[in-house]
């Protein structure tokens, strides 16, 4: 009974630090129109302007239609890592330091702002999902599961990459810096923008080793039935990567200082 007392406990608290994180992003509307925007604009003048120059990258399917998964991935990896500079925000604001003294395991903390840093990506990933249809992306109820089951997947792990690092910096400077690092591979060697069945070896080893390559691959055979890996492989790396990432959130949570 005790144990089953404490597991409600820890949803009670992980339900209220979602719950904050997800009323922060209402309130911040600027935010939302921000974050899709670029994605939006990326789809229509790069889809449109390469695509032009370039039409036959996969055959019989266009190439705005080809860079959409990249696209909604790249809303899910900017939204998800920089997610992390809320909690230097929280620490200017004494809001970490309250969080840390009550009682609420690091991990419940972590795993209560991972949920809030998903559900931002989901809303994002969910109006993009609505354009995609508007060009003639067909959905249907399988790879709609598909969709929403690798958006959550991408978004937990990306997130908790976000929040561990944002555990380690004290200056949002730093953090946007260190971010630009490491959001901008993620993007360009995920194959968002190219196929990738003749890279050279060299980027063909740099595309292998990131995990967006596999949300992006896995999306675009959900969506186009097109892909550079079978559809379980994706899967399995990505929730793989995703479990790793998690786990290294949870580890620099424990380590991280308040103040």
């Amino acid at each position: 009974m005790q144990s089953t007392i404490s597991v409600e406990d820890q949803l009670t608290k992980i339900y209220a630090i979602w719950l904050r994180e997800f009323k922060v992003f209402l309130r911040e509307k600027s935010r939302l129109v921000a974050s899709t925007f670029t994605p939006i604009l990326w789809l229509f003048v790069i889809g449109s302007g390469l695509g032009s120059a370039n039409p036959s990258t996969v055959p019989g399917v266009d190439y705005q239609q080809f860079i959409f998964p990249g696209i909604v991935s790249m809303s899910i990896i900017f939204s998800s890592v920089f997610f992390g500079s809320y909690i230097i925000w929280d620490r200017k604001f004494d809001f970490l330091k309250s969080v840390m003294v009550a009682p609420v395991s690091r991990g419940s903390v972590f795993v209560g702002k991972s949920l809030g840093g998903m559900t931002t990506s989901l809303i994002q990933a969910a109006i993009l999902l609505a354009i995609g249809a508007a060009i003639g992306i067909h959905f249907t109820p399988l790879s709609l599961m598909q969709d929403v089951a690798i958006i959550l997947l991408m978004s937990f792990g990306l997130t908790s990459l976000g929040l561990a690092l944002g555990s380690y910096m004290y200056s949002l400077e730093g953090f946007q810096m260190i971010v630009s690092f490491v959001v901008f591979p993620l993007f360009f060697l995920s194959g968002a923008l190219f196929p990738l069945d003749k890279l050279p070896g060299w980027l063909g080893i740099l595309t292998a080793v990131d995990p967006a390559t596999y949300g992006v691959d896995a999306m675009r055979n959900a969506m186009l039935g097109v892909g550079s890996h079978p559809a379980m492989l994706d899967f399995g790396v990505l929730t793989a990567y995703t479990a790793a990432l998690g786990l290294f959130g949870i580890y620099s949570f424990g380590r991280m200082k308040a103040v």
